[in-house]
């Protein structure tokens, strides 16, 4: 056997070495994340292919298996046509307001914080607390809070000369509206805490050379602070707007959908015909709406990003 033989099994072994090596811990790895990918798989991948099946489908599943069928597109028909689905859909739109509000809230706060205020520990735990706590227990005080007649909010409208104030959570015309001041003041706090973080990373340099160049605090932050903070604006937008279609313990403790569903969202109307009135197939086409919804939306602000967001 010569040096050339010798020097070629001893680099094939070599190899089939580090393929056993790399084979051994790619199955280490699998081993790891198998519980994960279990999880995912039952709990999240398999519901969601189920719902898909479904919207072609009229089930009932008390009935079983056994009362299936298959009626095409036929929920899909129904939803045109369907007055609070099509309430539901309208209101989700008009939620979606709530997400510049409160986005352009917390970017102020987080400024005037960030520069101009002692104690900043202090004011960031105060606004974030509202996020961390329970949606169930922030909804209950503001059920309070907004008490057709005994509440502190129509009281002190009373107080200083409104004597018919709103009803607030109880009448259809501003029911909405007070659902959305309880999520722009609940929404507040996680958007201020990532605007904080934003603008500790914006390096002080440039605040000093723009105000050498004799910049006005105005110039400073619409052309610093702004562009800099987008790619931030961007993934509370993106976040936001997903979340607001989301949006389901803050209808259940407060209206229930009501009254005479100017609060019913999609996904409230969706647990309603699921859940109460059995309906699973007619549900499913409404989750395969929502879905296709959030996917276009989402896809619309990855294409208009392009155009605002500087990275």
């Amino acid at each position: 056997m010569n040096a050339t033989t010798t020097q070629t099994l001893t680099k094939a072994k070599t190899q089939h070495k580090r393929r056993t090596l790399r084979r051994q811990e790619s199955l280490a790895g699998f081993l790891f994340v198998s519980p994960m990918l279990i999880g995912v798989s039952i709990l999240t991948l398999l519901p969601i292919l189920a719902s898909f099946v479904l919207s072609f489908a009229d089930w009932n599943f008390v009935a079983g298996l056994n009362g299936l069928k298959w009626v095409g597109f036929g929920n899909f028909a129904k939803l045109l046509t369907d007055e609070i689905f099509i309430k539901s859909l309208g209101n989700n739109l008009i939620f979606l307001i709530t997400v510049p509000i409160y986005m352009m809230i917390s970017l102020v706060l987080a400024v005037l914080i960030n520069k101009y205020v002692y104690w900043k520990s202090f004011f960031k735990v105060a606004y974030f607390m509202p996020y961390i706590s329970s949606t169930v227990a922030v909804a209950i005080v503001w059920q309070v809070l907004f008490h057709p007649s005994a509440g502190p909010v129509n009281q002190f409208l009373m107080s200083i000369g409104i004597h018919n104030p709103p009803k607030w959570l109880a009448d259809p015309t501003f029911a909405l509206s007070s659902v959305m001041m309880i999520s722009v003041w609940i929404s507040i706090g996680f958007n201020l805490i990532i605007y904080m973080a934003g603008l500790q990373s914006i390096p002080k340099d440039l605040y000093e050379a723009a105000e050498i160049d004799g910049a006005s605090p105005w110039v400073r932050f619409t052309r610093i602070t702004f562009p800099i903070l987008s790619p931030t604006s961007f993934f509370l937008l993106v976040t936001g707007i997903i979340s607001t279609f989301k949006v389901f313990e803050l209808i259940a403790v407060t209206t229930s959908g009501g009254p005479l569903h100017s609060t019913s969202m999609l996904v409230w109307n969706l647990y309603e015909t699921a859940f109460i009135d059995l309906r699973v197939g007619y549900a499913s086409s409404m989750s395969v709406v929502l879905f296709l919804f959030v996917l276009a939306i989402t896809v619309l602000q990855w294409i208009g990003q392009k155009k605002w967001v500087n990275y």
